[in-house]
């Protein structure tokens, strides 16, 4: 088999993204060669209520800014947005700007592009390259009702801006582990798990404690791929350690950290078999 063709032939790779989003990744992974298992460590579902963004939604005119942060946010935020008998024009004063590649892509299915793109892809570059004055300006932020970063907010408000919160959709735990994962987890089969949010970290910890209380060594010898720093920060929390980090924060960013990675190690791998060779 070409190894340029199928850089990641032989490893067997754990997704630990949501119901419905772990597809994008899977079909990434595959075509590089990888055979992969999904463990969905998420479930996205509607907020416990939806008072404060219908509220919102009905006062849309009077907000600057709409601030989406995830795709969730960006799917859940138009259907209610549609549900409240509104459409995309009841946008057309408010500037929107987003964080992250696949935001940017769900928010233009909707036909609709971006105001702001912050260069790198989490919410610290949107407060530090924003393109106006904060002051005084009036912004909306749907986001996940429990669980998610406060530094946006506070940067935003520290700079002058009036940042309403509303939620628009929770992330939970889910019930139970799909047979193939937990089989493959309890069996030493798999080389990576791959992780591309803190609460998939903290869900799969939980998921899988009665399999690794027990059996630590069976988690100490898999390789943690993280998509970008906060996940690794949360990896280092839970894990003790990432082994890899995407360079860029993106589901393609992530693959192809994993390819390099791989292709160092074999290397390294390699050239130590010879060096063992010669001094035999």
């Amino acid at each position: 088999m070409n190894y340029n063709l199928s850089p990641l032939a032989g490893k067997t790779i754990l997704v630990t993204r949501s119901v419905g989003q772990s597809n994008q990744l899977s079909d990434r992974l595959t075509a590089a060669g990888a055979k992969v298992i999904e463990m969905p460590a998420l479930e996205i579902g509607p907020p416990s209520s939806w008072e404060a963004l219908d509220q919102a939604i009905s006062d849309l005119s009077s907000f600057n800014w709409l601030i989406l942060t995830s795709s969730n946010g960006v799917e859940y935020f138009f259907s209610r947005l549609e549900k409240s008998g509104q459409n995309k024009s009841a946008l057309a004063g408010v500037k929107i700007a987003v964080v992250g590649e696949k935001t940017a892509q769900s928010l233009q299915k909707q036909n609709i592009q971006p105001d702001f793109i912050p260069p790198n892809f989490v919410a610290d570059s949107l407060v530090e390259n924003f393109p106006e004055s904060l002051t005084g300006k009036k912004i909306l932020f749907p986001r996940v009702e429990t669980g998610g970063r406060e530094v946006l907010v506070k940067e935003l408000t520290a700079k002058g801006a009036e940042v309403i919160e509303v939620p628009a959709y929770e992330s939970c735990c889910p019930q139970s582990i799909p047979a193939a994962a937990e089989y493959a987890l309890v069996n030493n089969t798999i080389d990576i798990i791959t992780f591309a949010s803190s609460k998939t970290v903290q869900f799969f910890s939980q998921l899988t404690a009665h399999i690794f209380t027990y059996n630590p060594e069976n988690l100490a010898r898999v390789c943690i791929a993280s998509i970008g720093p906060q996940t690794s920060k949360t990896c280092h929390s839970v894990f003790g350690r990432v082994d890899i980090e995407a360079e860029e924060y993106t589901l393609e960013g992530l693959t192809n950290a994993i390819i390099k990675y791989l292709r160092i190690t074999n290397r390294r791998d390699a050239e130590s078999a010879e060096t063992e060779q010669e001094e035999v």
